[in-house]
């Protein structure tokens, strides 16, 4: 992997303006909807933490919503998740998410407290409210990130694919506060919960009142396939590339998916070729996963595919070519026709379970 950084100099942390001096404590948007919090606010308070404590200041969640009584319970998964402080904003016209009332909260949430760093989910609410409170704060936002640091000088050091995902680059906002990033769900692993954890709890005053927002929310239809793949909660996953050759031999994905009792999916070349469908597919500009099993069949392990499944536990390569990029990553490799290896493990792995199915209900 190649990694890019721009040139900084030992005094770009003296030269910065008397005025963000003030902005410290690094904070977290806990995305909460429809009476659940979003797994990715957890992973990303798993993640704050580490970079709360390089710089030895507070950890917040932020949490907006209609009920103050719901609020407070979150509140307490944030403590119980790591962190020290939790905003809490409660109003009716908060009560579903509408972009302008969101931003001004945040903003002004912001503009008192003044934190040094912001952390959103990269979901689509996430993306949305992050865009604009960057606007708004006229402040840097580095979107999609697959990697967060505190450098030597205090600074948040995100990282994030660029050129279609063929470098890394590290970037600093500098002379900017907040220092804004966005994290894709299952980039980091969820923190260890500990019962009983508490912290301080700030309200703050909303500030915006329902004739002030132009958009009304008049029903709220769940998209009944958004969840359909569930990819990047599975505890299994097997995925073809392009080195299945042919659409038909993606049955076998599917199959050996469904006989681990995992999920499926493939690579962006596979989708554009209409292959799979979009939702399915895995890496950078697709679902980031953090599998216990991970089978990448036909796959070359380009840098785009590679910051999506990393995070697996097990990697299992299977590919034709033994210079493939994915076998300098995966923890085991095979060097074979993916789609013959794949109808061999899948019959030898069916022949297996249906021998022991016999002893399992004697048992």
């Amino acid at each position: 992997m190649s990694q890019t950084s721009p040139q900084r100099s030992p005094a770009a942390r003296k030269d910065l303006p008397e005025h963000l001096k003030a902005y410290r404590h690094v904070w977290v948007f806990v995305e909460y909807e429809h009476g659940k919090v979003h797994p990715v606010s957890l992973e990303l308070l798993g993640e704050g933490r580490k970079l709360a404590d390089k710089l030895q200041v507070d950890l917040a969640g932020v949490v907006l919503g209609g009920s103050c009584a719901q609020l407070g319970a979150v509140a307490d998964l944030c403590f119980e998740s790591g962190a020290d402080v939790a905003y809490l904003v409660s109003d009716p016209v908060l009560e579903g998410y509408r972009n302008d009332p969101y931003t001004k909260v945040m903003t002004d949430l912001v503009d008192t407290h003044k934190p040094e760093i912001l952390l959103l989910g990269a979901t689509t609410l996430g993306r949305d409210l992050a865009g604009s409170v960057a606007t708004t704060l006229r402040t840097g936002l580095t979107a999609d990130c697959t990697e967060l640091a505190i450098d030597d000088e205090r600074s948040l050091a995100a990282t994030r694919p660029t050129f279609g995902g063929s470098l890394l680059c590290t970037i600093h906002t500098l002379n900017y506060r907040p220092q804004m990033a966005s994290v894709r769900p299952r980039v980091f692993p969820a923190p260890a919960r500990v019962p009983g954890r508490r912290g301080r709890i700030v309200e703050h005053g909303v500030g915006v009142a329902e004739n002030e927002v132009a958009t009304k929310i008049l029903e709220f239809l769940p998209d009944r396939t958004s969840e359909e793949s569930r990819l990047p909660f599975a505890d299994i996953v097997v995925a073809g590339g392009m080195g299945l050759r042919n659409q038909d031999n993606f049955r076998l994905i599917a199959e050996l998916a469904d006989l681990l009792g995992g999920e499926y999916g493939g690579t962006r070349p596979v989708v554009q070729k209409g292959w799979l469908a979009p939702d399915r597919q895995i890496g950078q500009t697709g679902k980031t996963i953090r599998p216990r099993l991970y089978i990448a069949a036909g796959i070359s392990g380009a840098i785009q595919h590679r910051v999506g499944v990393e995070g697996a536990d097990l990697i299992v390569a299977i590919n034709s070519d033994p210079d493939a990029p994915i076998f300098e990553f995966a923890h085991l490799g095979v060097v074979a026709d993916a789609a013959s290896f794949l109808r061999t493990l899948t019959t030898v792995l069916r022949e297996r379970i249906a021998h022991l199915a016999p002893i399992r209900e004697a048992a």
